[in-house]
């Protein structure tokens, strides 16, 4: 299939040479011309800008944001609004808010445009993995890019299929689901990340606890010089604690085991927020996500050992860098 692409960073690039490598055609633009003649060199048709892209696709038309969320892709999807005709659809792959997503398909369906939403997850080790995709939106146009959705995604894997699910007819354990109208897959995404905060907070804390048994203030019998470049690469292995978090752990106290490449300060990219925001207005008890938001507030503050084995792993799995001190 053909499908343009807006927004060649770390996941955008890679989701275009996965699509490429199974066959598809993609058409790309970035405000970066060194990315945009980078995935030239790769077979990608290039763009001058928006416009121009939307020109060089067939219609019905497909063109995928991948920018971050807020203004930058509100602009995106603006613009395109503009450029596109009736059948189009925008696909937005970023981290937007659900709110914005529903708006945004309502605004565009009256000009017949159609309008999906994908929560994407994956980070910079989706090339080869692939990406779990949450899609909510029009639900037409999301079974005609079947085919798009389908490469991107991990497939069945070697991963053992669950019990019970023979019966079942969904695409969930090939790794990509449609989520239900708009909003629906972003707001799985949110949720999603909001989960994995409280993951990372509980391994960030736990191996932090295994590191101060080696302190001072320990009585001498039962201070512990405890390898954690080990024990994480041990609790890989047949551990119920198993995960790819813990994965991107060890990989990280591997390479770095007293995390001195790392300051401790963990940004949060929204998503964790919005997840309180929808607790507080459904009444549901979020105890575990919402301190794992407020630690990450805290860290910009001071640092400690589980911080930093947090800021390694949004390194490991999304390539995000500490911001430098000014």
């Amino acid at each position: 299939m053909q499908l343009g692409m807006i927004g060649l960073g770390r996941m955008g690039g890679n989701i275009v040479r996965r699509l490429m490598r199974d066959g598809h055609h993609c058409v790309v633009y970035d405000n970066n011309p060194a990315a945009v003649l980078a995935l030239g060199g790769e077979g990608a048709v290039t763009s001058q800008d928006l416009a121009d892209l939307v020109r060089q696709l067939s219609a019905p038309r497909a063109v995928w944001v991948m920018l971050p969320s807020g203004a930058i892709t509100e602009a995106a999807v603006t613009a395109l609004g503009d450029l596109l005709s009736a059948g189009d659809v925008i696909i937005d792959g970023g981290n937007s808010n659900y709110k914005d997503d529903v708006r945004r398909a309502q605004e565009l369906a009256g000009k017949g445009i159609r309008y999906i939403d994908v929560g994407t997850s994956g980070g910079v080790w989706g090339l080869e993995r692939g990406y779990c995709l949450m899609i909510g939106g029009d639900r037409d146009s999301v079974q005609r890019l079947d085919p798009i959705f389908k490469t991107l995604a991990p497939g069945i894997g070697e991963i053992d299929r669950t019990p019970g699910r023979a019966q079942r007819q969904s695409t969930a354990e090939e790794g990509y689901l449609y989520t239900g109208p708009a909003g629906s897959g972003h707001f799985v995404k949110m949720v999603h990340n909001g989960i994995e905060y409280g993951l990372m907070q509980a391994y960030a804390e736990g191996l932090d606890i295994l590191k101060g048994v080696a302190q001072e203030v320990i009585p001498a019998e039962r201070r512990y010089d405890l390898d954690l470049a080990d024990i994480t690469e041990l609790w890989r292995r047949g551990s119920v604690v198993s995960s790819w978090l813990l994965d991107l752990s060890a990989v990280a106290l591997a390479e770095d085991p007293q995390l001195k490449g790392y300051s401790g300060h963990v940004e949060d990219s929204g998503e964790g927020r919005w997840t309180i925001m929808a607790a507080i207005e459904e009444a549901v008890p979020t105890d575990v996500l919402s301190a794992a938001l407020y630690t990450r507030f805290r860290s910009r503050q001071d640092h400690t050992f589980a911080e930093k084995l947090l800021s390694a792993m949004r390194k490991q799995f999304g390539g995000h860098q500490e911001p430098q001190k000014g």
